[in-house]
């Protein structure tokens, strides 16, 4: 049997415009579990799919978000004609009526997908109705079984994300690629906005000063976590990976040549802190403090690699919640990752808007955490989201104020999300934020980011880095797209052939925009 797993993941409506250096760790686990059961399998991006006879694969398969459904349903319009199976999984699942009825896939598998796919391989895609965890079509009409229970820590660490189907990306070497060390978030808070569907906060605190068991219930049936995020009620509370198997996954991405890893998770500093409290689940997001034996041990196997010491690769750490950045913490990732980005979610400037909305960090906390990170010699990047529920004109001057404190203390660059109504989050019921161009408000602060990144970035003329050449930059083929080895704005440089897959010293010269760079190539390694 033969398998296509496509990767769909941030297309939105008009292809990836952004993260084109990404590849996620999620479609990598599911062609684990496909290889695990002797199913030969073909992981790609969207993009591939035009050079791929789909027709000789037995079983169609796309890892997406929610606003992935057009490209989607055009994947499966293809699909469809061959009348075999498609199967939709990742955050679009969340929904099933969007990828069952209007892209007409004909299962979803919704939240974990590891066990439930094994299940249904098993099944020889039968008995639908018998395996937890899916969604599917019956009759035209849309059939949702019970959810499946989270996987213990025992047999979440039994799946193997295969590390060879990296080769299919194209410039897979020079792609920031995500290896997962953790699953789930510790933020069981819940917003305490009132709801577009009745629900309200009763102000009872079991998500903030409750038992860890406790937390998991709320007596208004609110969603946990931040409330524009769906991790918690998808996913549940963290759980980590084994040591051994997160270094035998880098070992095989090094062997395959990548040289951009990334150890992923909605926060690193949850990695061993659900050992801390075992055999509770891990609900909150401020104690215990971050598992520093268990983190360093990861971050001493994790960087002992050869390629990593002489510089020819090299590992960085993704998300960090502010209120676990303790001095120590923040030593402790300078010690391994100096030189390297990490993020630092904020989302509103506003004190009580973060508390409002179930921010399990302040604002002011995300200050002191971004001055401890940068004094240790990493670069902090901050996310802010314009249009979510409770937005008002103090609070956009309250984010704006943030954004340059931010800027001031030592953040290279803060990020702007549009503000997505989410299935399984708390916001699910409000409606998607219009874009900024269309209120005054959020285009406060878009522009405040824009004009703060190009201010960061005409910091970096002059300054030298090491990047590995991707491709030829597709507005102007005269161009080569280079990427940061730890990461950074794209940079691009005059044309040679010659240079593309190689690590090369570059030397920044002038500001595009405040997402490129240009730059002058000195040498090559």
């Amino acid at each position: 049997m033969k398998a296509l797993l496509v990767d769909v993941l941030g297309a939105h409506e008009e292809g990836r415009k952004a993260t084109l250096d990404v590849i996620g760790a999620g479609p990598r686990s599911i062609a684990g579990v496909l290889h695990k059961k002797g199913i030969d399998v073909n992981l790609i991006p969207y993009e591939e799919i035009g050079k791929v006879e789909i027709g000789k694969y037995d079983i169609l398969l796309v890892s997406a978000m929610t606003s992935d459904l057009p490209i989607s349903k055009k994947i499966a319009e293809k699909w469809n004609k061959f009348n075999k199976v498609g199967i939709a999984g990742g955050p679009i699942a969340c929904n099933p009526i969007d990828p069952l009825i209007k892209a007409k896939f004909r299962i979803c598998i919704i939240g974990e997908g590891e066990e439930t796919l094994s299940e249904l391989i098993d099944s020889g895609f039968n008995s639908l109705d018998k395996i937890r965890g899916l969604a599917y079509l019956e009759g035209g009409k849309v059939k949702i079984n019970s959810l499946r229970p989270l996987m213990p820590r025992k047999i979440y660490d039994s799946y193997e994300p295969l590390t060879n189907v990296v080769k299919s990306y194209p410039f897979y070497w020079a792609r920031r690629v995500y290896v997962e060390v953790v699953r789930g978030c510790s933020n069981f808070f819940r917003t305490r906005l009132k709801l577009p569907n009745g629900k309200k906060c009763s102000n009872c605190d079991n998500c903030r000063s409750g038992d860890l068991e406790d937390r998991y219930n709320c007596p208004q049936g609110i969603p946990p976590g931040c409330g524009f995020c769906s991790v918690p009620s998808i996913f549940g509370p963290p759980r980590s990976r084994s040591v051994e198997k997160i270094v035998k996954e880098v070992e095989g991405l090094l062997r395959e040549g990548c040289k951009r890893i990334v150890l992923s998770g909605s926060d690193i500093l949850d990695y061993g802190r659900d050992l801390l409290v075992d055999p509770k689940p891990l609900t909150n997001p401020r104690e215990p403090e971050p598992n520093y034996d268990v983190l360093e041990e990861l971050f001493t196997r994790v960087t002992e690699f050869p390629d990593i010491e002489r510089g020819k690769a090299f590992i960085s750490v993704e998300n960090v919640k502010a209120c676990l950045v303790t001095e120590k913490a923040a030593k402790l990732l300078g010690k391994y990752f100096k030189g390297a980005t990490v993020h630092v979610g904020c989302e509103t400037g506003s004190e009580e808007h973060a508390r409002l909305i179930g921010r399990p960090s302040s604002p002011s906390e995300v200050i002191r955490a971004v001055k401890l990170l940068r004094e240790n010699g990493l670069r902090p990047y901050v996310y802010f989201i314009h249009g979510l529920p409770g937005q008002s004109y103090e609070t956009v001057e309250d984010t704006v104020e943030v954004m340059e404190k931010v800027y001031e203390v030592g953040a290279e660059k803060v990020t702007v999300y549009r503000f997505r109504s989410l299935p399984m989050s708390a916001f699910s019921s409000f409606k998607t934020a219009p874009p900024a161009v269309k209120s005054e408000l959020s285009m406060r602060i878009v522009s405040k980011a824009r004009e703060i990144n190009v201010r960061s970035k005409r910091a970096l003329v002059g300054k030298r880095l090491r990047a590995i050449v991707a491709s030829p930059y597709h507005k102007d083929k005269s161009l080569l797209v280079a990427y940061p080895i730890k990461h950074g704005p794209v940079v691009l440089i005059k044309r040679r052939n010659s240079l593309i897959g190689r690590l090369i010293k570059v030397e920044i010269t002038n500001v595009i925009s405040d997402r490129l760079v240009k730059g002058r190539v000195l040498s090559e390694a």
